[in-house]
């Protein structure tokens, strides 16, 4: 897998949050992330409520000489992070720095490797694939439908290998079902255990709501966010070697 040409470095691009654990969890995923790549230069970076700003970190790396870059929106979907705002961030950038070469990464999902986060998450929560536990998957929720496609279609594949009761989508905003919903309608259908998986980067705001809506609504088990596991640093390398295959901004259409 380490196929990537040395000296092409790696902005990766977080949502922030004023909650400290979620910077947290970001940070130790990319030291895993370098730990896996030593050669590979990898940059950390926030939209949001954390310092430092992308612009601001490829404004650094364009000041140093570097002739082109990778950026990866570290979301689990694409959403309005990933295709409005983290592109408006990069035509500043190319109007600034018009000699330096973007590569717009994929964002991390969907992936098969996060599938496998999933299922690793629910294992340490104590909760295992049979016919008697159904699963919630919680994710954040978003007004973009095709966003929360991509997290029913994470279900479904969940489901596919089993074997659980039933595996249902939730959000914990934006979109229905809520997360109470999916917990009470799994009850009401006969489910004898309710396990929730927490489609989820970090630890904050909404693995807190996940973690309290689901308790409240009777769900046994709530599973930490992905976070900082051996699937999700290989989902990064695999997204930053796809985007070196790919056109930079540059001389594509814009993301």
């Amino acid at each position: 897998m380490n196929s990537a040409p040395a000296g092409i470095p790696l902005v990766a691009v977080a949502h922030g949050s004023a909650d400290p654990r979620a910077a947290a969890t970001v940070e130790a995923l990319f030291a895993r992330v370098r730990h896996q790549r030593p050669d590979l230069d990898v940059r950390v970076s926030y939209l949001d409520h954390v310092a430092p700003p992308p612009d601001e970190v490829l404004a650094a790396l364009a000041a140093e000489g570097a002739g082109e870059v990778v950026v990866l929106p570290t979301l689990l979907t694409a959403a309005y992070h990933s295709k409005v705002d983290l592109p408006r961030v990069l035509e500043r950038v190319r109007a600034d720095s018009p000699w330096l070469r973007i590569r717009y990464a994929t964002t991390l999902g969907p992936h098969p490797l996060l599938l496998d986060a999933l299922e690793r998450r629910l294992a340490e929560a104590g909760a295992t694939a049979n016919p008697d536990t159904a699963v919630v998957l919680a994710a954040a929720g978003s007004s973009d439908p095709h966003a929360n496609a991509v997290v029913a279609a994470a279900a479904r594949d969940l489901a596919a290998r089993g074997p659980w009761r039933e595996v249902r989508t939730a959000f914990a905003s934006a979109a229905r079902p809520s997360l109470a919903e999916a917990v009470e309608e799994l009850r009401t259908a006969g489910a004898q255990r309710v396990a929730v998986a927490s489609y989820l980067l970090a630890e904050g705001f909404f693995a807190d709501r996940v973690r309290t809506h689901c308790t409240a609504a009777g769900a046994q088990i709530v599973s930490a966010p992905l976070g900082d596991c051996p699937e999700l640093a290989a989902v990064v390398l695999h997204r930053y070697d796809e985007a070196l295959r790919a056109a930079p901004v540059s001389e594509s259409a814009a993301p």
